[in-house]
């Protein structure tokens, strides 16, 4: 299996930006290319509107540890897992590293540009998380 791991650096604590990452609802804030809507269906369960269709999605957190584990698929018994984790750097400065994961049946083609789609979500988390405002 092929992994590929991103990072992000971030001037925000580690605290702030664990808060952003790993609250779902803040999930259209950031993924704006891959979750054009997020559906609560109950029993704090969601789905996600994708533009290939509707995954089931959910984020197991801890802010003890900074990691946030993202899960998503066609159906809750085959979700993929997105290992994610922030961890600090100093007072006011943090890293978000996401390992990408190739799992078996995924084109070579198709795992990068899922690597080059989550680059391009890296910027609206860094505006999310730098802000003052918002997070």
């Amino acid at each position: 299996m092929n992994s590929s791991t991103h990072t992000l650096s971030l001037r925000a604590s580690r605290e702030r930006a664990f808060d952003f990452l790993s609250r779902i609802d803040n999930l259209p804030k950031w993924a704006t290319a891959s979750c054009r809507k997020l559906n609560p269906i109950g029993d704090g369960r969601y789905k996600v509107i994708t533009p290939q269709g509707e995954i089931f999605f959910r984020i197991d957190a801890d802010p003890r540890t900074g990691v946030i584990d993202m899960y998503g698929g066609p159906t809750e018994d085959t979700l993929a897992h997105w290992p994610a984790r922030v961890i600090p750097l100093g007072r006011d400065e943090s890293l978000f590293i996401f390992t990408a994961l190739q799992y078996p049946g995924i084109a070579d083609s198709d795992f990068a540009a899922q690597c080059k789609g989550l680059e391009e979500k890296f910027p609206h988390i860094k505006a999310h998380v730098e802000s003052a405002t918002d997070a």
